[in-house]
């Protein structure tokens, strides 16, 4: 029995004992537990499997860590009020927040923090990692780790744009919807159902197949954007506006202008093809964010003071402006964090498919695929950018269930 065997299984004994000694229950039961499963597993694997397993616990401990003392740091810079809150959230979503951070920081600071340009070659295809490049190069011989940062600023910033331009729209139509009622609500209702009945990764591949190769232009991309900019900006002058002839007129020549401004703002940061793409994604997941907004809407409009309110005679806008919305903030913003992964995953796996962010741009999906050849040889390198999708999507869900779990006011 070599020295690593007897050392580890001595510290997970010890460890056990004082957590039982001092009566730390919840430790004592992961210790313990965790001697158990490596005695199981070094029997059936040797060495190697506990080295595995000690490597695993290991990088578990050092992220508790990072989150604790992530927590302990955004706990000093807050506010009282966010303070106290900030308390109360576990390790896993502090971990999350801290991960959601960083990916923050590389994206904005992609171009001070890559070594190289994400389209720039600089070696060989396929060449090892070494003194300049990190993680080897890909079939280009661009720098892997330049592509994989700059890939946080395209592929995360894709996705929260069509994250948010689904959740704008999805949200209005929901909360007008059950403020309206009636036919104004079937047929919103309805329209939502065909576009849920249609599996978002077929849509997504007939709308891109149609938009996509010679319409993918500005012009296309510009209209395209103007419509989308229209119709939402449409409910919020159906809201405020109501019957008053004067309100429409001026609430839809502001609208125009608006729109007409959004849609050359959104073609100056993303290209044609990136903004079709944002906005299938936008028409895809918007039926989603109306069905919760809706739901949790019509909750709220069966109140007290909001009959009282329709009483004083006040507008559908401030009613949800001032009344409705601010009782629906907390499963709004939980579900804009689950429509994030899911959007999120979407744009990645239409990249891998070739239909998403396109070459040579970088993009985690299509990085995954054109490096795909190396898993063959025993080289992890094509699962560096899978990984980095996992974790930002479980970083997400943590502080989602964590905010889920304040909203439902459940006591731990």
């Amino acid at each position: 029995m070599s020295i690593f065997v007897i050392g580890y299984y001595t510290l997970l004994l010890a460890a056990s004992c004082l957590a039982a000694y001092f009566n730390k229950r919840t430790w004592f039961l992961l210790v313990f537990s965790l001697t158990l499963v490596s005695f199981i597993l070094g029997i059936v694997g040797g060495p190697s499997m506990l080295r595995g397993v000690a490597i695993a616990a290991g990088m578990l401990a050092l992220s508790a860590m990072v989150a604790y003392a992530f927590r302990e740091f955004l706990i000093a810079i807050a506010s009282n009020d966010m303070a106290k809150e900030l308390r109360t959230a576990p390790l896993t979503a502090a971990f999350g927040m801290f991960v959601i951070f960083t990916y923050a920081i590389a994206g904005i600071f992609a171009p001070w923090i890559a070594p190289f340009g994400e389209a720039e070659v600089i070696s060989t295809a396929f060449a090892v990692p070494d003194g300049d490049m990190l993680l080897g190069a890909d079939q280009l011989g661009r720098d892997m780790f330049s592509r994989i940062i700059y890939g946080a600023r395209n592929t995360v910033a894709l996705a929260l744009a069509g994250t948010v331009m689904a959740f704008v729209l999805g949200a209005l139509a929901g909360l007008l919807a059950a403020t309206t009622g009636g036919w104004f609500d079937q047929v919103l209702g309805r329209t939502s159902d065909v576009i849920m009945s249609i599996p978002s990764l077929i849509f997504a591949l007939l709308m891109l197949s149609i938009f996509g190769g010679a319409l993918a232009n500005s012009t296309t991309s510009f209209w395209l954007m103007f419509g989308f900019a229209m119709v939402t900006g449409l409910l919020v002058v159906v809201a405020k506006a109501e019957n008053n002839v004067l309100s429409w007129l001026a609430g839809l020549a502001i609208l125009v202008g608006v729109s007409a401004g959004f849609s050359l703002g959104m073609l100056t940061i993303f290209n044609p093809s990136e903004v079709i793409l944002i906005l299938v994604v936008g028409v895809i997941y918007s039926p989603r964010v109306f069905r919760l907004t809706r739901a949790v809407a019509g909750n709220v409009v069966v109140m007290d003071y909001i009959e009282a309110a329709k009483l004083r005679g006040e507008g559908k806008w401030y009613l949800i402006r001032r009344e409705i919305l601010p009782n629906s903030t907390a499963p709004l913003i939980a579900e804009f964090g689950l429509e994030f992964c899911f959007v999120f995953l979407l744009v990645a796996g239409l990249s891998f498919l070739g239909l998403g962010i396109q070459p040579p741009t970088a993009d985690w999906g299509s990085m995954v695929r054109e490096n795909a050849t190396l898993i063959s040889f025993g080289d992890i390198t094509p699962l560096i950018p899978a990984a980095a999708i996992a974790l930002l999507t479980v970083a997400v869900n943590f502080v989602v269930d964590w905010m889920l779990h304040r909203s439902s006011g459940l006591k731990d």
